[in-house]
């Protein structure tokens, strides 16, 4: 009995394990070497440029919503309701948009989130040039745009496994998250220029043109998906995508993992606008300054991350770097000097990258191709569900006492969820 028990465990531990590829030795340029493996594949630089053309156009908008929602309202509160509403649908509708990513051409369903984000922006450009921009037109706004992410996000996350070969996967999950970055970085840089210069409405018509690089790249990639036929209904693979990270408990501790990270995170971001204006007072250009500080951190965080992704972490190590991220956060709370504000902010960033990417890689290198879409609409759910909800909760936090004391909150939950995950048995801590 105790050899078979041996034998079910040692498979599920080569099942749960990550192939990895050890790094050779050779310095600086071998750390390079791996951590840009990917961009050696077509499709995968083809997708990369082309999504990030698109996602720095999309945080410029972001800069210019934000501070447009504040001006428009007074309020932070509605800062977290935009968030709010933008999120939203992911809760609603990821689980059907990952079925259909697992029963459709990822590539067709891609291309409809793409034009309808595209049209949204352009719409709204339309609406600041006539000056008849309300507020509640950026809450309908971003909640459209958040449906078609619903369906594009999962399809995107099924279809990135494609682009190249599973050895070097974790390391082209950590480029994505560099092509993120880099444009969090360059986008409110762009976004303060653009604002000083010619005002809002140029960051939402550049985000709108910004659409066309990846819709090209969408229709010259080879990589493709070929689903297979099923009778099931929608609902009965919502379940067979449940009931297989069940089985795979580690899986779904991972996507709480990812909630936790988003909800507690996230809200770092979404309430810099209340820091640069009342906090620090340095503006709206401050406030893009603080943007492009944290996207700075987030890019280093990445490449470092892209260079160590042939070393095995696992989620020990995870669950370790949220606990670095609970102090970041607390700190950056804490402090009233401008200076070592930043310092942290940069920091945190990084640490958030490496968080996010390391969590999005476990999952990504522990399920199968067929169940990749629905894997990837629950861990999607998980991990944007948590953006609203957290953004809500410091939105009121903020309001209704301090800025700083809403981030407080959100660095003793990371830290205490961290801790409960470490020294309470857990499949995660063995991933």
């Amino acid at each position: 009995m105790g050899q078979m028990e041996e034998l079910e465990k040692s498979k599920t531990n080569r099942f749960l394990a990550p192939v990895v590829e050890t790094p050779s030795r050779g310095g600086g340029l071998a750390f390079l070497s791996q951590a840009f493996k990917p961009f050696s594949y077509r499709d995968f630089r083809l997708m990369w440029l082309g999504a990030f053309t698109s996602t720095t156009g999309a945080w410029m908008q972001q800069v210019a919503e934000a501070w447009m929602v504040l001006d428009l309202t007074g309020s932070a509160f509605y800062l977290g309701l935009t968030a709010f509403l933008g999120q939203l649908p992911i809760i609603l509708f990821s689980l059907v948009g990952g079925v259909v990513a697992d029963r459709i051409d990822r590539r067709k369903l891609l291309l409809g989130s793409q034009y309808i984000q595209m049209v949204t922006a352009l719409v709204l450009t339309g609406l600041i040039i006539l000056d008849w921009i309300q507020i509640w037109h950026f809450l309908i706004a971003v909640f459209v745009v958040g449906s078609a992410q619903s369906f594009g996000g999962p399809a995107y996350q099924a279809l990135l496994p494609g682009l190249v070969d599973r050895k070097y996967l974790s390391n082209a999950i950590a480029l994505n998250s560099l092509q993120f970055n880099l444009a969090r970085f360059i986008g409110p840089i762009f976004a303060g220029l653009t604002l000083s210069l010619g005002g809002p409405a140029f960051c939402f018509a550049i985000n709108g043109i910004s659409f066309l690089a990846v819709i090209t790249s969408l229709y010259i990639i080879r990589s493709s998906f070929s689903p297979p036929k099923t009778k099931e209904s929608v609902m009965e693979g919502m379940k067979g995508g449940f009931a297989f990270l069940k089985e795979r408990g580690a899986l779904w501790q991972l996507s709480v993992l990812g909630f936790i990270g988003t909800f507690c995170g996230i809200s770092l971001i979404m309430l810099l606008p209340v820091f640069a204006k009342e906090v620090f007072q340095i503006g709206s250009t401050g406030y893009s300054t603080m943007m492009a500080i944290s996207g700075a951190g987030a890019v280093v965080g990445a490449i470092l991350y892209a260079g160590l992704a042939g070393t095995r972490s696992g989620g020990k190590m995870t669950l370790q770097v949220q606990l670095t991220l609970s102090v970041l956060i607390t700190g950056f709370a804490l402090s009233t000097n401008l200076s070592v504000s930043y310092f942290v902010l940069f920091l945190s960033g990084a640490v958030m990258i490496g968080l996010f990417a390391s969590i999005n890689s476990l999952v990504q290198l522990n399920t199968t191709e067929e169940m990749r879409g629905r894997v990837m609409s629950i861990f999607f759910l998980a991990f944007r569900g948590g953006m609203p909800l957290g953004g809500l909760v410091a939105g009121f936090l903020a309001s209704q006492i301090s800025a700083s004391f809403a981030l407080v909150v959100m660095g003793v939950i990371l830290c205490f969820s961290a801790l409960a995950f470490l020294f309470f048995s857990s499949q995660l801590k063995e991933v």
